[in-house]
């Protein structure tokens, strides 16, 4: 079994931000951009507790606070239903006190403005008024689909306004090293922008670029 990243570590994580660890990991792990933050300003990072909820019917959801532990994110698929919203504003005060850290769920949720005043980082594929059931049996901690992407258990999750990336359990240190070394390298670009090198240099375009406009 993988160990849980350290608080430092999520921390660092949410610091360099998805799209940073995303190109870093080689362009793996991002998830479809059809699931977006209630609120542009939320973050999350934390490892996934998994949750197959099903469409329009919440059950499991309420089942996934009890296997919980603190600092986890729910990752629930609803199968990308939008005719139901799955979580609301109840559900979040419950998560809270079971120091749940988030929600990314391939689905619908609704009660957003209360939601983003209770600071609770939730990543939906939209939002609907519409009621669910509470009948289907589904599971906790199996791997989900998640808009495409496969998501385990314990994989962490990473999420800002630019969307969500999956970093694979017991990968958490080698994706922080190569986040940081291309947030170094980018940081260093900048500075030579700055000093009036072109991207096009810096990147070594001018090969590729001579063949569709030559002299």
């Amino acid at each position: 079994m993988s160990t849980r990243p350290t608080d430092e570590q999520l921390a660092r994580l949410r610091e360099l931000g998805a799209a940073t660890i995303y190109e870093a990991q080689g362009q793996r792990g991002s998830i479809d951009a059809v699931i977006k933050p209630i609120d542009p300003s939320m973050k999350l990072a934390g490892p996934a507790l998994t949750v197959d909820a099903g469409p329009a019917d919440n059950l499991m959801l309420h089942a996934a606070l009890q296997h919980a532990r603190p600092g986890d994110i729910l990752v629930a698929d609803a199968r990308g239903f939008l005719d139901a919203g799955a979580w609301g504003d109840v559900l979040t005060a419950a998560a809270q006190k079971a120091g749940i850290a988030g929600l990314v769920i391939h689905g619908a949720v609704r009660d957003a403005e209360e939601i983003i005043g209770m600071k609770f980082p939730l990543f939906a594929k939209g939002l609907s008024i519409r009621g669910t059931t509470k009948a289907y049996k589904g599971s906790i901690g199996q791997p989900v689909d998640i808009a495409g992407t496969t998501v385990h258990n314990g994989d962490i999750i990473v999420g800002d306004r630019d969307g969500l990336v999956v970093v694979y359990a017991g990968e958490v240190e080698s994706a922080l090293e190569l986040a940081q070394a291309r947030e170094d390298k980018e940081t260093k670009f900048r500075e030579q922008i700055a000093e009036g090198a072109s991207t096009v240099e810096l990147l070594g375009l001018a090969g590729t670029l001579s063949s569709y406009f030559p002299n």
